[in-house]
């Protein structure tokens, strides 16, 4: 039978925790990733590096990040769009069709 290794780690008032070194260097690990939680219908809970999927796209991850932060940190700034703006956007766009799925050309990448 495999030896099984054990660690505890301490919540904080608001519910956090570090991921003890041991963990972090079994699951591979490093800061911003993601962690998966399964629970057992014993109360088991593993714990397991969550698998980065195709659609996850880094930068645009790390984009929404930024516009995530910034607004929560200058509210202030948000500004409505113009009826005016959005309706020459509508006559700019008018008729375009675009498939999202369809891959780039060469040139476009």
């Amino acid at each position: 039978m495999p030896t099984t290794l054990e660690v505890e780690s301490t919540l904080t008032d608001r519910y956090q925790t570090t991921v003890p070194e041991m963990v972090r260097r079994s699951l591979r690990l490093g800061k911003r990733d993601k962690v998966h939680y399964s629970i057992r219908p014993n109360g088991e809970v593993v714990l397991s590096r969550a698998e980065v999927t195709e659609t996850d796209d880094p930068v645009l991850g790390k984009f929404l990040g930024f516009l995530t932060s910034d607004i929560s940190e200058n509210p202030d700034r948000l500004q409505a769009l113009d009826a005016s703006f959005v309706q020459r956007l509508r006559s700019l766009t008018m008729g375009i069709e675009v498939d999202l799925d369809s891959p780039l050309s060469a040139d476009n990448e």
